[in-house]
């Protein structure tokens, strides 16, 4: 395989000219870069990605640490990410975490080994103050609100999205509110929220046996219609259309009156099936999550998330 040394001597030029007109880093006269872009054709000269990286100190890689792939959430934000990286010319690599400290950590550490130029968590469980410690090893960027924290972030502000939401529901008369959800309020910022927003509106909190925990995707919320059905409510509220709609299907399946439905994250069933919604936005913040950690910038940045009003299915008695 040729080298610089090689193309150096047929060309005539020096390899330290050579080198500059590879990685277009200095001045190059316009015949040699003929001469030389001529030598490079006959050789069928491929630059070493490898050793290019090396002498640069980048590896045009970001590494994304998600806790569950399946979850509909990590899926957008990474189509924003990936979008984003492979236009600027990166590679993005993805790192599951399941939400454990050690493997973060590790993460963090392969940063601080340059195993890629950035890491973007859009969850974790280590604290922000250990992710922020990092970042003079190179951009660490986080999904949330990180507050006083001085890390750069790209998140999602869902409170007011939620009020109107919720706001609509009371108006409506429904009282009996399932709400569905991927984890508890005590460990999900998101869940938090949603509880905040209820008691907010409703000025209680969610009675403990509407609230289902531990769902992610369709099949889970056919799965839970089963304990959902028991309560009768008159009102779910998902945390995904996917989740919607699986508990939908159920009643359907089953003969039983549909109560009204609302979903989060504006996803393709939703829109097929009509749901009410609240999209989050989250393929805009995967993008700017992405900059941020191309660029290196800390700062903060912040999408409202949208009400979004479809036909809600009518009220059973």
């Amino acid at each position: 395989m040729a080298n610089i040394r090689d193309i150096a001597k047929r060309s005539g030029y020096s390899a330290s000219t050579v080198s500059r007109f590879i990685n277009h880093s200095g001045y190059v006269s316009d015949t040699a870069r003929e001469e030389i872009k001529q030598v490079i054709d006959e050789l069928d000269y491929v630059p070493n990605a490898i050793a290019r990286d090396l002498s640069t100190g980048k590896t045009h890689t970001i590494g994304v640490v998600v806790p569950d792939t399946g979850h509909p959430f990590f899926t957008q934000l990474l189509y924003g990410i990936m979008d984003t990286a492979f236009a600027e010319g990166y590679n993005v690599l993805v790192l599951k975490s399941q939400y454990d400290e050690k493997i973060e950590l590790k993460y963090l550490e392969k940063l601080h080994r340059k195993a890629y130029d950035a890491l973007i968590f859009t969850s974790h469980k280590l604290p922000l103050k250990q992710l922020e410690s990092y970042q003079k090893y190179g951009p660490v960027v986080c999904c949330e609100n990180p507050g006083a924290t001085k890390i750069a972030a790209s998140y999602v502000m869902r409170e007011n999205a939620y009020v109107k939401a919720f706001d609509w529901i009371n108006h409506q008369g429904f009282s009996r509110i399932a709400i569905l959800l991927s984890r508890s309020e005590e460990i999900s910022s998101t869940s938090k929220t949603i509880f905040r927003a209820y008691q907010h509106v409703f000025k209680k909190v969610p009675l403990d046996n509407y609230v289902f925990t531990n769902l992610f995707n369709y099949q889970d919320g056919y799965r839970i219609a089963t304990a959902v059905v028991q309560k009768h409510p008159d009102f779910i509220f998902g945390n995904s259309d996917d989740i919607v709609a699986g508990v939908r299907q159920y009643y359907l399946d089953h003969n039983l009156p549909l109560p009204a439905l609302m979903g989060q994250e504006n996803q393709i069933s939703g829109k097929i099936l009509n749901l009410m919604t609240i999209d989050h936005h989250l393929k805009r913040v995967g993008k700017s999550a992405c900059e941020l950690a191309i660029r290196g910038n800390i700062q903060k940045i912040a999408v409202e998330s949208d009400f979004i009003m479809r036909n809600a299915t009518a009220k059973f008695d």
